[in-house]
C-alpha cells in the first residue's frame, strides 16, 4: 500500500527574500543601526519587483528586525528586537493555547528561584537602591483601590527589575514573559483592583527577606525565600479564582485602555459570511448596529 507523500508548503517569494536578508545580516555581522543595501540594489540583486522587496522588508519590520526611514538618508536599518515586540509575538503564540494562572505560577516556582541564584555577586548598591525604591510604593497599606492596584503592579515590577539584572538572557526571557502576562491581561488587573491586603503584606515581607539574603551573599537562603514567595503567591491568587482573559497580549499595559476606534469599526463586521462557518462563535462586548446601516 502506497503511503501518501506530504509535500512541503511552497513558500512565498517574499518569505524566501526575507530569509535571505536575515542570512545577509548574519553573514555580514550587521548590528543595530546599520543600513541594508538600497532598495534599488536589492531589486537588482534579487531579480524581484519593488513591491515584492517592500513586502519582504515590511515582514522583517513586523518581526522587529528592521526599521524603515523615509526622506534623505532613509532606508531600511537593522533594529534590535525590543522587549515589547518579543512579548507580543509570544502572546500571539499562546493565544490559542492560553496558560492558566496555575500554569504561570508553576513556571514561576521553577524559574524565579534559579533567577535569584544567578544574581549572586551581580547586584551593587545602585541595584539594591533601585529595588528598594520600587518596594517603597507598597510598604504601607493603600489609601484607595487605585493605590492598591498600583501597588500590585509595582510588586510585579520588582520582579521585572530582578529579571533586568539577570546575566543569563535566556533565563531572563523565560522569567519575564509570565510576569508580563500577569501585568497585562485584564482579568488579573480587575483582581488587583479588589481589596486584598494579605497579598501586599506577604509580598513585601518576602521581598525584604530576599534583599537581605542577597546583600549578605546568602544565595541558598535567597533561593529558598523566592521559592516560598512563589508558592504563597500561587495559593493566594488561586484562592481568588484568578483567571486570564483569552485576549491578545498588548505590550506597554495597552490592555488597560478601552476599545480602540479601529476595533469598534471592525466589531460590526461580525455578520460577515465568514462568521457563520461551523464552530465560529462571536460575542461582542456590547450590541452593535445593523451592518447594513454602516456609513459608506
Amino acid at each position: 500500500m502506497n503511503r501518501p507523500t506530504h509535500q512541503p508548503n511552497r513558500r512565498k517569494r517574499t518569505e524566501v527574500i526575507g530569509e535571505a536578508i536575515k542570512e545577509y545580516i548574519a553573514g555580514h555581522g550587521l548590528r543595530p543601526g546599520d543600513r541594508l543595501p538600497q532598495e534599488s540594489h536589492l531589486i537588482e540583486a534579487l531579480g524581484a519587483s519593488k513591491g515584492t522587496i517592500r513586502e519582504a522588508l515590511r515582514g522583517l519590520e513586523s518581526q522587529g528586525l528592521l526599521q524603515t526611514r523615509t526622506g534623505p538618508g532613509g532606508g531600511a536599518f537593522i533594529a534590535e528586537v525590543s522587549d515589547d515586540r518579543t512579548m507580543e509575538l509570544l502572546g500571539n503564540y499562546f493565544f490559542f493555547r492560553p496558560p492558566t494562572i496555575h500554569d504561570i505560577y508553576e513556571v514561576r516556582k521553577q524559574l524565579e528561584p534559579t533567577l535569584v541564584a544567578s544574581l549572586g555577586g551581580v547586584l551593587d548598591d545602585t541595584a539594591f537602591a533601585h529595588l528598594e525604591a520600587v518596594m517603597a510604593f507598597y510598604d504601607h497599606p493603600p489609601a484607595s483601590l487605585e493605590e492598591e492596584r498600583l501597588q500590585r503592579i509595582k510588586e510585579l515590577e520588582f520582579h521585572l527589575l530582578l529579571v533586568d539584572y539577570c546575566p543569563n538572557p535566556l533565563l531572563a526571557l523565560m522569567c519575564r514573559f509570565p510576569i508580563r502576562l500577569l501585568m497585562g491581561l485584564t482579568t488579573c488587573q480587575r483582581i488587583y483592583q479588589q481589596p486584598y491586603p494579605e497579598l501586599r503584606r506577604r509580598g513585601h515581607d518576602y521581598q525584604r527577606q530576599l534583599l537581605g539574603a542577597l546583600r549578605q551573599g546568602k544565595i541558598d537562603e535567597a533561593r529558598a525565600v523566592m521559592a516560598d514567595h512563589m508558592h504563597t503567591a500561587q495559593a493566594l491568587m488561586e484562592s481568588r479564582e484568578a483567571m486570564l482573559d483569552k485576549a491578545f497580549f498588548k505590550a506597554g499595559m495597552a490592555s488597560t485602555d478601552g476599545p480602540s476606534r479601529e476595533y469598534l469599526a471592525l466589531r460590526d463586521l461580525s455578520h460577515h459570511p465568514f462568521s457563520h462557518r461551523p464552530g465560529f462563535s462571536y460575542r461582542p462586548g456590547e450590541a452593535g448596529h445593523d451592518p447594513d446601516t454602516l456609513d459608506r
